[in-house]
């Protein structure tokens, strides 16, 4: 079996394939060679039959297609992806610079959702798995990370509309929703009773994959926060800073 893993060197990414190494092909796409390399090499020494760096700008639109055409010649047909890849971006600075909101759209949204339609093109009929990180952040729209939390949850409405597409198929596809995770990208943030370890989610990651699951809150308490804070009204919920 071969995981395609994008973002390979995602916090999140590394504990996740860990926990599946044994026994497993890994491809590691991301944009630091070095790390990628050392990444690899501890996957084999926990029992993966090989793990290929390769070296990608994941965020890069037009080397996509080519790049899944790429993956197809040297491997054959990957048989999981985890999509694991992505910004928080920075809110005040995407409202007054566009560059920098385009950025943050395209990372956490356009990019993911052009690799997953790569790899499902021209795909023969089989078993595959599509497993997309996203955020608690895509549930309600909320003034501080307006940018970031409407690209998770473009992201979330797309692989929805996926599942429906594929129901019944041997595709399988796996929303996750992380609430706050403690990595290097939120290592500037005050850490609280509702922050993760990196571990945690991946297990809760393992176990959505084992069962089949199509949506995942992770860890398992942001499921019915985010289900309340979806259902508040608007009068209640515009007073609120969260």
């Amino acid at each position: 079996m071969r995981i395609l893993i994008l973002g390979a060197t995602s916090a999140i990414a590394q504990a996740y394939a860990r926990r599946r190494a044994a026994g497993m092909d890994f491809v590691l796409a991301g944009r630091h060679e070095e790390r990628l390399k050392a990444i690899a090499a501890d996957l084999v020494a926990c029992g993966a039959v090989s793990a290929e760096p390769l070296v990608l700008d994941l965020a890069e639109l037009e080397g996509i297609e080519p790049a899944v055409a790429a993956l197809r010649a040297r491997f054959g047909e990957i048989d999981e992806a985890l999509i694991a890849y992505g910004t928080l971006g920075e809110q005040a600075v995407s409202e007054r610079d566009l560059d920098e909101a385009i950025a943050t759209i395209d990372t956490n949204f356009t990019s993911a959702a052009v690799w997953t339609l790569a790899l499902l093109k021209h795909r023969p009929p089989g078993p595959f798995t599509l497993v997309a990180i996203g955020s608690v952040a895509g549930d309600r729209g909320r003034a501080s990370n307006f940018v970031y939390g409407a690209a998770k949850a473009a992201l979330d409405r797309f692989l929805e509309g996926l599942t429906q597409k594929y129901d019944g198929t041997g595709v399988r596809i796996i929303r996750v929703k992380p609430g706050f995770v403690d990595t290097p990208m939120t290592a500037s943030y005050r850490k609280g009773a509702l922050w993760a370890t990196p571990d945690r989610v991946a297990a809760d990651i393992e176990r959505a994959v084992a069962k089949g699951r199509r949506v995942v809150y992770t860890p398992w308490f942001w499921w019915p926060i985010m289900a309340i804070i979806r259902n508040l009204p608007w009068f209640v919920f515009k007073r609120l800073k969260i």
